[in-house]
């Protein structure tokens, strides 16, 4: 077993076959990288390994040599790095099961975002439960998954404090059209990353309701302001809003209709019925969902104030007019 670091190609093993996973995948193996990627699901390794296309990356092509298995053991025991890319509510159990078979030099690189809602852990602190090591980075940034598979220039945000993971990590995903800028800043990164998706939901129900930009850049730099405070109160670094995984990723997730959580929020601001929310809720992945239940929690744990954080679990979870963000944004101090 041989873990290579010095710059020829690597093994990767991809935890997770998702859009953005997927396109993670097709980066790595662009930069000359062996890959094999896992799912718990047997249908979904079959019909990837035949098809060769994903219903959630369409008009992409997933290259012959990515092994796509349920067998997590051959995924992950030889690969030099680790990407973890499962929705939040999985990292838990995927950390669990990574623990049997890790070794201690290799890296890894998550590319999950979120906060675990029991614990109100982000996605990094779960990991570290089970697998203790400082070979950890995070990625966060203003990314579509199509767009990367597509090869369009962006950038990522890079959290890590270990070199050599971040050398690893760069060496992985850095090429003529990605671009990695690191910060040490881990925190800050994973709540950028986390709570980017609750406001998304909110500028949606803006454009919901027919406000126009005017009112949804209002949104988005009040929410700026907030999260930077937000990242200060909870131990990380003001300065790390303005990174990519900060106001760069705030802006995508929040002004484009490729963002499903700002399309879920234009549903609820133009007042559909209940059966088309639900409908739209049990056939995508709607991580602000998710991570507004955690993000309430923490910071009443922490006794954080953010207003349109309560706000926002109002209008979802308790059924208050959406249109209470429009008084919200004139009187919020």
């Amino acid at each position: 077993m041989c873990y290579n670091l010095c710059g020829d190609n690597m093994t990767i093993g991809v935890l997770g076959t998702g859009a953005f996973g997927l396109s993670l995948a097709l980066i790595m193996k662009d930069n000359g990288h062996d890959v094999r990627m896992w799912t718990k699901f047997e249908e979904e390794a079959k019909s990837l390994s035949t098809t060769r296309v994903s219903p959630n990356l369409k008009g992409i092509d997933i290259y012959k040599d990515i092994k796509i298995t349920t067998n997590f053991e051959k995924t992950v025991v030889g690969a030099d790095l680790i990407v973890i890319a499962v929705p939040a509510a999985f990292v838990d159990d995927v950390s669990i099961e990574l623990n049997k078979y890790k070794a201690a030099k290799q890296h890894i690189c998550i590319a999950s975002k979120g906060i675990e809602q029991d614990t109100c852990l982000f996605v990094y602190d779960v990991l570290r439960q089970y697998i203790n090591s400082k070979k950890v980075g995070v990625i966060s940034g203003p990314t579509f998954a199509i767009d990367v598979a597509n090869k369009v220039p962006v950038g990522l945000s890079l959290g890590c404090k270990h070199r050599g993971t971040t050398r690893v990590i760069k060496e992985a995903l850095q090429n003529s059209h990605v671009k990695l800028r690191q910060t040490n800043d881990i925190l800050g990164i994973e709540i950028c990353g986390s709570i980017k998706n609750v406001i998304a939901i909110a500028n949606g129900m803006l454009a919901g309701m027919e406000l126009p930009i005017s009112t949804q850049a209002m949104m988005i730099t009040e929410s700026l302001n907030d999260i930077k405070e937000l990242i200060h109160a909870l131990g990380g670094r003001k300065s790390t809003i303005l990174s990519f995984a900060g106001f760069g990723d705030l802006l995508l997730t929040c002004t484009s209709e490729k963002s499903r959580n700002y399309s879920f929020g234009r549903l609820l601001g133009s007042k559909v019925s209940k059966k088309e929310i639900d409908a739209y809720i049990n056939s995508t992945t709607i991580e602000g969902l998710y991570t507004l239940k955690s993000i309430h929690k923490l910071l009443k744990k922490k006794k954080v104030k953010m207003p349109i954080i309560n706000l926002m679990h109002d209008i979802i979870y308790k059924g208050k007019d959406p249109e209470a963000l429009l008084t919200f944004l004139i009187e919020k101090v």
